[in-house]
């Protein structure tokens, strides 16, 4: 098999795997070249070279090599981005600065994330699924507003998961097992995936079959519980796609998929308690058993493709939360919401072939989202006896649920005009409409707050909440971008771009509701209109020396006006959503590989980021907890260099070791004040850690087999990298799993 590099920032790789694009021309002596690399960013294949956007991708040997199945290393090996994670399954992106905590609660999130045609993000207390990675085609993060090609909730950017389609040439397939050890929490670690191809009619008909299965050990031990490593892990699933092309104009993809995600517990610690111990009750639950059905069909016309994409998801989920934090453990109070969330998207868009004067694209997109939500406010049976209070139905004491219908509706297009064999200009723009409207069921409350908090006892009233429609006012948004492109040589690119990104209106579900606990505390107002985004970018991307030197570098300046935020009512902790003043967010990208002779690959990939509030008047303030020139919720330097060694030995076998040293800077949680009470510094206000991170692999390939010797977190950091913003969490800090050592092994047939 023929031996490729990419780099971790997708302009090279590592070691032994497939080319995903076709293979530059090698130079007649010295160090092996690097293959390019094939993106569909643009929704058309185009080199990652001639792409006028900021996009790091990584292929299936790069995750495999490096042990990334989820999105966590994505973050650390894409510049300007970090990842929010309180839980699997629990996790928003920040790029480019643009969050205020890094959590975002009732909000869309500021970063799109998609499987295949799927965007399986909405809002920011919502679970979204954290997808098995094995047998992808490409992971594609796009960094920059998204919102011309890929739509409202990509302000800030679009992550894309891409499976892998059947190969209609022969039979293939594949098998993974990863055993690790955490010797701190004596906890281990098992992932097991498994990919068969199978062609039914040679160059015309094939099925692709995936499995994985991963039983994870924690490493937090809850207190409450009593439960050791209780931030276990059980994931399982597989997806099957049919692939059928009768003719090379037609072909016509189906897919079916199921994962059921099924974390035990938080990850979120509280230092106080001592290392890696965290306080909850009940466990805190994120789970997600999510089925996803996709038929594309492509069809090739003179000149341009057709593409139709209908995909159909399920996803049932627990968002299960101690919150008993809201009154510093004083009084029982539990989250239990079920919800089941059904999601239809359909995309249309033609785009035509490349070569000529104009390439141009121009599509469709509609989606509509059901989500039947049924919670439970509960307490405990022993805390009702003591206190003496009766009248509930077993421990509930608030009950509520609501089905909430929302749509999308969208026309978009890009066009590029190529003035010169050098010089285009490129203009987009996607013009959506949002709407949608929510039942809320017969419910019912009570004054289990006043009582608790009084220590009064007596039967507590069920007060009923009438079931009600109401229909959110439907609202419109255009995005737009302009780029032009000087292409000096096949292997230099240089850019700039002015492109806009939004978030669709949200309607806060309790607006117009009085605190039953303090009715002079504030009255929870209707929703947050749409925000506005617009992000400056100039850019390079240029191969060197024989393709031996590759660097994409960028420098962005971004507006962010009308910011919607998430703020929580004193008295009760209940969440909603409103707009606030300007943001500003400028920084440095760079990514850079170089192979300085065959078999060793270097690069560093980094970005610099100054994000902080820019504009802010007194209401605003008070009510969101911002101040003028607060920063927002990023590091100001984040970074990684890496690098892999090839080698040969004995009896035809081939060695590798390879190395990733990455550093993330502190940022903070979030606004430095308290919502509601203004100059008063907010008692959940913090900052990260700043951590370095170092990994090792080494092994080797053997014919069909590969063996692969790892260690992660060398330095067993225990640095906080997340700090939840809310108080209604006991546990608060997620930290870096301790080190962990491990083995892989792969088999190709």
């Amino acid at each position: 098999m023929k031996r490729i590099a990419y780099t971790a920032s997708a302009l090279a790789l590592t070691i032994a795997a497939p080319a995903l694009a076709q293979t530059a021309s090698k130079p007649a002596s010295g160090p092996e070249q690097v293959d390019e690399i094939v993106v569909t960013a643009t929704r058309r294949a185009e080199r990652l070279q001639d792409v006028p956007l900021s996009v790091t991708a990584f292929s299936q040997a790069e995750l495999t090599k490096k042990g990334i199945v989820n999105y966590e290393g994505i973050a650390r090996e894409t510049p300007g981005v970090v990842l929010n994670r309180a839980s699997d399954n629990n996790v928003r992106f920040t790029v480019r600065g643009i969050s205020t905590n890094g959590w975002g609660a009732g909000l869309q999130t500021t970063t799109t994330i998609y499987l295949d045609e799927l965007p399986l993000t909405t809002i920011g207390n919502t679970v979204t699924l954290d997808p098995n990675l094995y047998d992808v085609q490409r992971v594609e993060f796009l960094r920059g507003p998204q919102g011309t090609l890929f739509g409202s909730g990509s302000l800030s950017g679009a992550l894309r998961v891409l499976t892998k389609s059947p190969d209609l040439t022969g039979y293939d397939s594949s098998a993974l097992a990863d055993i690790g050890y955490t010797p701190d929490s004596e906890g281990w670690r098992q992932r097991y995936n498994g990919m068969v191809n199978l062609p039914l009619i040679k160059d015309e008909l094939a099925l692709r079959l995936v499995g994985f299965y991963r039983d994870e050990d924690g490493y937090v031990d809850n207190l409450g519980t009593g439960v050791n490593n209780s931030n276990k892990l059980k994931n399982w699933g597989g997806r099957g796609i049919l692939l059928w092309k009768p003719n090379d104009r037609l072909s016509v993809r189906l897919l079916a998929s199921y994962e059921d995600s099924n974390p035990k517990d938080s990850a979120l610690t509280s230092p106080n308690l001592g290392d890696l111990k965290r306080y909850s009750t009940v466990p805190d639950q994120y789970t997600s058993k999510t089925q996803v059905y996709n038929g594309t069909v492509d069809y090739q016309f003179d000149g341009a493709r057709l593409t139709s994409s209908s995909t159909y998801s399920v996803a049932d989920s627990l968002f299960n939360v101690d919150l008993a934090g809201t009154f510093a453990l004083a009084v029982p109070f539990y989250l239990f919401d079920s919800f089941t969330s059904k999601t239809f998207v359909q995309e249309t868009r033609l785009a035509s072939d490349g070569g000529g004067k104009f390439d141009w694209v121009a599509g469709g997109f509609y989606l509509h989202r059901d989500t039947d939500l049924n919670g439970e406010n509960r307490s405990n049976a022993a805390f009702l006896t003591a206190r003496k209070l009766t009248g509930l139905p077993g421990t509930t004491f608030s009950k509520f649920g609501s089905d909430t219908r929302t749509y999308e509706l969208a026309g978009f297009g890009e066009l590029t005009y190529h003035l010169t064999d050098k010089f285009s200009a490129t203009g987009g723009v996607r013009y959506g409409k949002y709407g949608g409207e929510v039942d809320t069921y017969a419910g019912f409350n009570s004054a289990y707050f006043t009582y608790a908090l009084l220590n009064l006892s007596g039967p507590l009233a069920l007060t009923p909440n009438a079931a009600a429609t109401t229909k959110y006012p439907s609202a419109s948004k255009a995005s737009w971008k302009a780029s032009l492109t000087y292409k000096p040589s096949r292997d230099l690119t240089i850019y700039a771009t002015v492109s806009t990104g939004y978030r669709t209106p949200v309607y806060n579900a309790r607006a117009g509701s009085v605190s039953t606990v303090n009715p002079a505390d504030l009255v929870i107002p209707s929703g947050a209109g749409s925000d506005n985004l617009t992000n400056y970018e100039v850019g390079l991307k240029g191969r060197f020396l024989d393709g031996r030197l590759t660097a994409a570098l960028a420098a962005y300046y971004i507006d962010w006006k009308n910011i919607q935020v998430q703020a929580n009512r004193q008295s009760d902790s209940i969440q909603f959503a409103t707009n606030v003043g300007r943001a500003a967010s400028k920084g440095l990208e760079a990514e850079v590989s170089f192979t300085p002779v065959k078999g060793v690959l270097l690069g560093v990939n980094g970005s610099l980021n100054d994000a902080k509030v820019t504009e802010l008047t007194t209401s605003e303030a008070t009510i969101s907890g911002a101040v003028d020139g607060s920063r927002l919720a990023s590091p100001h330097v984040q970074g990684s260099f890496f690098g892999t060694f090839s080698y040969d030995l004995k009896g035809g076998a081939q060695g590798f070791t390879s190395f990733q040293v990455q550093h993330v800077g502190s940022f903070p949680n979030g606004f430095p004040n308290t919502p509601g009470k203004a100059g008063t510094q907010s008692a959940l206000y913090g900052y990260t850690d700043r951590y370095t991170y170092v990994n090792l692999q080494t092994g080797a390939r053997f014919g069909r087999t590969s063996i692969t010797v790892y260690g992660e977190n060398l330095g067993n950091s225990r640095a906080t990298t997340y700090i939840h913003p809310e108080a209604f969490v006991y546990s608060r800090y997620a930290v870096l799993r301790p080190r962990t050592f491990g083995i892989r092994v792969g088999y190709n047939l």
